[in-house]
């Protein structure tokens, strides 16, 4: 079937004088650019040890991240209120320091201060839990 969709499109762009012999070059052709294109697929064996298995070890990785979650947490209701108003606009809302100060009233330097003291606080906190 390729070999027919091959042959209309190379009819539309030459000149043949003598169909068969012309017939038989595409057509052998073809087959050779097949064969050669079969070389250069790779064919790999199957390896059992690749798919997955009964080890759910990649669930490690989940669970160590909700643990960091609920550290992280406690963390946060650590901080005085201030901090953790102001740490839950910025970094859990997605707040800027401008929506910020229209929210709370506070002075736009009182914000950029207390989200790097409640940053610093947290990390704190968090090595200190490890």
């Amino acid at each position: 079937m390729s070999i027919y969709q091959e042959l209309v499109n190379k009819l539309q762009t030459h000149t043949v004088d003598n169909f068969k012999s012309w017939l038989y070059v595409v057509a052998r052709n073809y087959c050779l650019m097949q064969l050669r294109k079969e070389k250069r697929t790779v064919i790999v064996e199957f390896q059992p040890e690749f798919m997955q298995s009964e080890d759910f070890s990649h669930l490690d990785d989940v669970l160590e991240k909700e643990k960091e979650f609920q550290k992280l947490g406690k963390c946060i209701g650590a901080l005085n209120e201030e901090q953790k108003n102001i740490i839950q606009l910025f970094y859990l809302e997605g707040k800027c320091y401008n929506e910020i100060v229209s929210l709370t009233g506070l002075e736009w330097n009182r914000i950029r201060s207390l989200v790097q003291n409640g940053r610093r606080n947290l990390k704190i906190c968090m090595d200190k839990h490890e």
